[in-house]
């Protein structure tokens, strides 16, 4: 008997022997194979694996910079808006909200956070998981090293691994407030803000560092799912979604129960919305413009990198460095805001209010309905709607139903609910403004304003649009009538009416809009000071419509002009840019210099690849184009620019001219100082919407008090060196340059001598 349980016994100890080696082999084999695993991750013979200065300084897309001519950056032009900040610009709640909610035990683990893990293994078996498993180490390391968008399950568990050794070497080489602040500025707040000071900015305005408690709790809520958790589309998500950190952070102990409460009671406020993108900031419009010409200048063969490839804006980290002046640029947009935005808007609004056709003028319904039409046709949502096969018929009903929306008002965005059809009427009622100011020698421009609103209006008024300029053609033929010598400043002609025969053979009879000294002589002088028609047919009828439009070719402007006699009274329709270059010729001593945006291009490394050279030609000799800036001078002296004196209390040297068109549709005002050319043009975006009244439409009233602001301004300004010395005499001993037209000689010719029909 006991010999035969001692064979049993050994019998069984050498199987329980034979399976606890195998068991050791098999729990010592895998966790060699596992460590042998990670060997071959970390030494990136298993794939890529970065390495510590990849870690540093991982390798992301570079930002295009526009840099003003005194050095600020304007904007940029990128793929990703991340911005870094480092941990001591951020505020303890942002960081205690991080922690609470993402990884409580951040700062007792290294990388991997083995409880956590366990919990979620626990909760897939069980299915009652809770919570993910990945630390804010971990996260940053995907953050910095994306996955593949469409793994298999192989490669998700073999990516996941690659993530737990950078994240090991993220704790290794930083530290814990290091990784806390990479973290931030890698993560996706949503609407184009990639980074903790981009969204800020972007949905309070304001530096990291100034959130308060409930702001730092909403965004870090957003990290969970940016879209779903939006405050902007899911107001009612992202506010529960706040309270849920709130309450983590309560639970953590890094608020008290009372503080917890009354965070959670707060609305979410909003107010200061503003995305972060090239339809933000400074110099919005003027930013797209040399975006646009960035682009084509790219494609041309003649600018390709040196490997043949062409330059791309949003990788290549360029640096345009723009003639543009940051503070004029300011006073610039600054100016458009107060009269503009801030004073004539509400004017304007006032003025319609209880008419029925508001904003349209002297038009019928069904002139109407197809401009509102035309808008409908041309939104974003009548174009989704058309994809999605919806008739006509279907759109205007989704048109004329009231929705929830944000509208554009001059003190930022209102959230209200309104019909899109009654919405594109409202936006209708908008006025909008260009203003450009070029350097006068130079053509250097220091100041680019396209609209009142890039984000709302994207319409270009400085070299988009083209719009009948009205009285400030004039000077261009009384600059004609002058180089024929037979004309001066304070020569008299007659302002009577004058009929000139069109190529179609109807006479064609302009009226003056006023009184003013009617039927009697008048100097150029005091014609062109008080803007009467009479006179500018009378030059029109003596030299013809291809003689102005010659010498105004000289100065620049390339759009088509009719050769008809109306263009005396500014008929034709030409952009701001080309008026602001060919006005700045009389300001130059006749040499026309064509505006110039960008002076130089660079590479990321700071070498130029292209630079950009003054382009210019004479147009006219020095002592014509002294003659009309005098003038130019009688329009703000005595006529309808003199409010620049006994309003706005200009007292530098200045000429300039007023421009109002055919129902108050458009106004203008083109003027100079020696030192700077600007132009100002205002009207809606229709020409059908304006104001009914001249006294409150015409150009005096609507362009020249942004002008008088925007001049005011810089000449404030004593880092501009602005000087008010007076306009230069030319250089030529024998031209007569006394124009004080109160000495010259009385003409007394009978004015029934003259046949002006």
């Amino acid at each position: 008997m006991t010999k035969r349980k001692t064979g049993k016994t050994a019998k069984h100890k050498t199987k329980n022997s034979k399976f606890h080696l195998w068991w050791w082999r098999i729990v010592i084999g895998g966790w060699g194979c596992i460590f042998l695993m990670f060997l071959l991750i970390s030494l990136g013979w298993l794939g890529f694996m970065p390495s510590f200065e990849d870690l540093e300084n991982p390798k992301t897309n570079l930002a295009t910079e526009v840099i003003s001519e005194d050095g600020y950056v304007l904007g940029k032009f990128y793929i990703e808006n991340r911005s870094n900040i480092s941990y001591n610009q951020l505020p303890e709640n942002l960081v205690n909200a991080l922690i609470a909610t993402e990884d409580s035990r951040f700062y007792r683990h290294s990388g991997i956070d083995m409880k956590a893990l366990a919990r979620v293994a626990v909760g897939v078996v069980t299915g009652r998981r809770k919570g993910g498993g990945s630390t804010i180490t971990q996260q940053l390391a995907k953050n910095l090293f994306p996955r593949n968008p469409n793994p298999n399950i192989f490669q998700l568990v073999f990516t996941k691994f690659k993530e737990w050794v950078v994240a090991v070497k993220l704790e290794r080489n930083y530290s814990k407030n290091e990784i806390i602040s990479m973290y931030l500025n890698t993560v996706d707040f949503g609407n184009m803000s990639q980074g903790i000071k981009s969204a800020a900015k972007t949905y309070f305005d304001k530096t990291p560092s100034e959130l308060n408690l409930e702001e730092s709790a909403l965004l870090v809520g957003m990290l969970k799912a940016p879209t779903y958790y939006s405050p902007r589309r899911n107001p009612e998500n992202a506010l529960n979604r706040r309270n849920v950190v709130l309450s983590q952070m309560r639970k953590y102990k890094f608020i008290d129960k009372e503080t917890c409460a009354e965070s959670q009671a707060k609305p979410i406020d909003l107010s200061h919305f503003k995305l972060q993108d090239h339809r933000s900031g400074i110099a919005t419009y003027f930013r797209e413009y040399i975006r646009q010409t960035i682009n084509q200048w790219a494609k041309d063969k003649k600018n390709r990198k040196p490997d043949g490839s062409s330059w791309d804006i949003y990788k290549d980290g360029l640096k345009i460095y723009t003639t543009i002046n940051y503070r004029m640029q300011k006073y610039a947009e600054e100016a458009v805001d107060e009269w503009i935005v801030k004073t004539l808007q509400p004017q304007f609004f006032a003025h319609w209010k209880g008419y029925k056709n508001a904003p349209f003028y002297r038009i019928n319904e069904e002139q109407t309905e197809r401009i509102l039409t035309s808008a409908m046709k041309g939104s974003d949502r009548y174009r989704t709607l058309k994809k999605e096969g919806k008739s006509d018929e279907e759109i205007r009903k989704v048109f004329n139903q009231p929705v929830r929306m944000w509208i554009y008002t001059c003190n930022g965005e209102k959230d209200t609910v309104m019909s899109p059809m009654d919405s594109i009427r409202y936006m209708k009622s908008f006025l909008s403004c260009g203003l450009m100011a070029m350097e006068p020698s130079t053509g250097y421009v220091r100041a680019y304003v396209g609209g009142t609103d890039y984000y709302h209006f994207q319409y270009d008024h400085v070299t988009q649009a083209r719009r009948q300029v009205g009285s400030t053609f004039k000077p261009f033929v009384y600059t004609f009538a002058m180089q024929q010598k037979e004309f001066e400043p304070c020569t008299k002609v007659p302002n009577l009416p004058v009929t000139i025969e069109t190529e179609t053979g109807e006479p064609w009879t302009p009226r003056n809009s006023n009184d003013y000294k009617a039927g009697q002589m008048i100097t150029l002088k005091d014609a062109l000071a008080n803007s009467l028609n009479y006179v500018s047919a009378y030059l029109m009828k003596r030299f013809g419509p291809n003689a102005i439009i010659a010498l105004v070719r000289k100065m620049g402007i390339t759009s088509d002009i009719p050769a008809v006699p109306s263009i005396c009274l500014g008929t034709c329709e030409l952009s701001l840019y080309e008026m602001v270059g060919a006005v700045n010729t009389f300001n130059n001593k006749g040499v026309y210099v064509k505006p110039i945006f960008i002076t130089k291009i660079c590479n990321n490394k700071g070498n130029v690849i292209a630079t950009f050279n003054m382009e210019q030609n004479e147009a006219m000799d020095e002592v014509s184009a002294y003659k009309t800036v005098q003038l130019m001078k009688g329009v703000v002296e005595y006529g309808t620019g003199v409010r620049l004196h006994y309003r706005y209390k200009l007292d530098m040297p200045m000429a300039g001219k007023t421009g109002t068109t055919d129902n108050n549709s458009d106004g203008w005002f083109m003027g100079y100082t020696p030192m700077l050319t600007a132009g100002v043009w205002v009207g809606c975006e229709d020409r059908a919407a304006h104001f009914r009244s001249t006294n409150l439409g015409q150009g005096a009233n609507t362009a020249l008090p942004v002008w008088a602001l925007f001049m005011k301004k810089c000449y404030a300004d004593p880092t501009l060196k602005l000087e008010k010395t007076d306009f230069a005499k030319p250089d030529n001993p024998d031209a007569n340059l006394n124009f004080d037209c109160s000495s010259y000689e009385e003409q007394n010719t009978p004015k029934n001598s003259y046949n002006f029909e």
